[in-house]
């Protein structure tokens, strides 16, 4: 069985394509019918790459393009089993969802909409026969309930694509209710409609969340198990999917939605009398608005307002249990940045109060994270002292305090549940040749479990209960009855993101263990930033307040296997500047 997961992961390849032909679906979309050799099985610099596959409705490949139009000097770096994102200044990527696949004519479909300013969008507007184009993907297919009762799939013309795509191939057999949110009459288009569907058109701006949520409100929901899909602006969506899942009280796992893009926010003016000008460097961001908006979150403020909209102050103050005057030293900050809206009469929901309700939106301000951000008050003492950030600001290293708390251990098996794109590379190894048994440790053995069952490997799998809290990982592994949760001896030791919360003299001890159980270790960690992330340079002192040391490279990681016993044999490249790192024992 595969881990309890609402997707199939893909092989990441770098694929360059052509355009063989074009068209104008509508006014206001363009279709671009791209073929190639490369979208069948191929080889390059020695590699063996299998042929493209998209069977997801709403899959979505990666284009790659660039600012400067050297497209070459973007390209990522291919990998055996996926790819690497290395730096570089002039890469534009946007993702795009194949409107139709024809394996047998070597053809995908992207349908791009033209009334727009963005890279992608240019350069569909310019294409012409024989323009070349690269992507990367897709990484994962979603898997959809097998008998949902009806399905609803909502969104603005961007969403189009995916809910042709859907109505054409019918992936479940159920009525389809299908709501559009187009910005003119001349974006509706003819879909492939059944008995029993419904769809309606409704005239809105693009990113109007008054007017979708509207809409998602007036559909009447019909009875049964249904299946909810909407993508659009991502703050539009936000609504929805309280309204989704919150109100009509759909579970997780029958609601997706996705965010396809972001409305840029307008650009302050060139000079206001707190700004920097003739080239001045601009002032360091302030932490105070950050502090205020975690403390509405955990006040439950944001919650509260959320859930009654034009609450008066003293109200509030009587569902939070905080007297008025308190809580208004808060209010002109949150009301700055556009948490809140309105005055003491009155508080409803600003737009990044609304991305606030969303789990991703607030995990910034109230999980890891955050704990992570506040131990930076301790960086100085740290850097003089040695320790790390984490250690001294609460008594205790990270490692110590993960293994004792279920919830928080918990949030670092989520994360790492991007590491399902990753580990093909692993599974593909040699290594595995006559393991019989597999023993796994650190947050991401949900994701290695999942890895293996899909590579088909079935080695015995034995998990170290005093190194990973049960209780944390059970919920995300499929057929957790055929895991041995007390540990025990194994032909090889899988040690996932498990040096990532623990000083090295907790790594080095760890190591050891290792050494005890298994002949053969691997250590699944993150060794360079990621080339992709326009936040790696905060991620690396992340790594720093948990662990009191840089993040690992592959050198610092041969130091410490060096240290307790161990060799490296060999290293997997896995890409997004994780690493498989292979040790036997000296």
């Amino acid at each position: 069985m595969a881990a309890r997961r609402a997707f199939t992961t893909h092989p990441l390849v770098l694929r360059r394509v052509t355009v063989r032909r074009v068209l104008d679906v509508t006014p206001r979309m363009r279709r671009v019918v791209l073929g190639g050799e490369q979208l069948g099985a191929f080889t390059r610099d020695g590699m063996d790459h299998p042929a493209f596959a998209a069977p997801g409705f709403d899959d979505h490949v990666k284009l790659i393009l660039a600012s400067d139009g050297d497209v070459r000097a973007a390209l990522p770096a291919q990998l055996p089993h996926g790819i690497e994102w290395t730096a570089a200044e002039n890469r534009l990527t946007r993702d795009y969802t194949p409107r139709r696949v024809d394996p047998a004519a070597g053809e995908v479909d992207l349908d791009f909409v033209t009334h727009g300013d963005g890279p992608a969008a240019a350069w569909a507007s310019a294409a012409r026969v024989g323009d070349e184009l690269w992507f990367v993907g897709p990484k994962s297919s979603l898997r959809l309930p097998e008998r949902p009762d009806w399905i609803l799939l909502a969104g603005d013309e961007t969403a189009l694509p995916a809910i042709g795509r859907f109505l054409d191939e019918r992936p479940v057999d159920a009525p389809a209710h299908v709501l559009v949110t187009v910005a003119d009459d001349a974006a509706r288009q003819k879909l492939a409609l059944r008995e029993g569907d419904t769809v309606r058109w409704v005239l809105a701006a693009p990113g109007d969340a008054a007017a979708l949520e509207a809409a998602v409100r007036a559909l009447p929901l019909p009875a049964g198990e249904g299946y909810a899909w909407a993508a659009a602006e991502s703050r539009a969506l936000l609504p929805v999917r309280r309204y989704l899942g919150r109100e009509c009280g759909m579970p997780k796992e029958r609601l997706n939605i996705t965010g396809y893009w972001h409305r840029e926010e307008a650009a302050a003016p060139a000079e206001t009398p707190d700004a920097p000008t003739g080239g001045e460097a601009a002032p360091v961001p302030s932490p105070v608005p950050w502090l205020v908006t975690r403390a509405a979150l955990r006040l439950g403020l944001v919650d509260a307002v959320a859930d009654a909209p034009g609450v008066a102050l003293d109200a509030l103050a009587g569902r939070l249990g905080v007297p008025a005057p308190r809580i208004g030293v808060l209010l002109p900050l949150l009301a700055a940045h556009g948490v809140v809206v309105g005055g003491p009469d009155g508080l409803r929901l600003g737009p990044a109060g609304e991305e606030l309700l969303d789990d991703h939106g607030r995990e910034e301000y109230a999980g890891h994270e955050a704990e992570l951000l506040l131990s930076l008050a301790e960086l100085a003492p740290a850097l003089l002292g040695g320790g790390s950030p984490w250690q001294r600001a609460s008594g205790a290293t990270l490692h110590d305090t993960v293994v004792r708390d279920a919830e928080r251990f918990g949030e670092l098996v989520e994360e790492c549940e991007q590491l399902a794109f990753l580990l093909n590379g692993l599974t593909a190894d040699p290594l595995w040749a006559g393991v019989e048994t597999c023993l796994l440790t650190g947050p991401g053995s949900a994701a290695v479990v999942a890895a293996l069952d899909d590579a088909g490997r079935r080695p015995r799998l034995r998990i170290a209960e005093d190194e990973v809290p049960a209780a944390a990982l059970r919920a995300y592994v499929a057929a957790p009855e055929r895991i041995d949760w007390t540990g025990g001896p194994a032909d090889v030791a899988v040690a996932a993101k498990a040096l990532a919360h623990r000083t090295d003299d907790e790594a080095a001890a760890l190591l050891t263990r290792l050494a005890a159980w298994a002949p053969t270790a691997v250590l699944v960690e993150a060794s360079r930033p990621d080339g992709l992330s326009p936040h790696a340079a905060e991620a690396a002192l992340h790594a720093y307040a948990a662990t009191g040391s840089p993040l690992r490279d592959s050198p610092a990681l041969a130091a410490l296997a060096h240290r307790t016993g161990w060799h490296v044999d060999h290293v997997i490249a896995l890409g997004w500047g994780t690493e498989a790192t292979v040790l036997r024992r000296s």
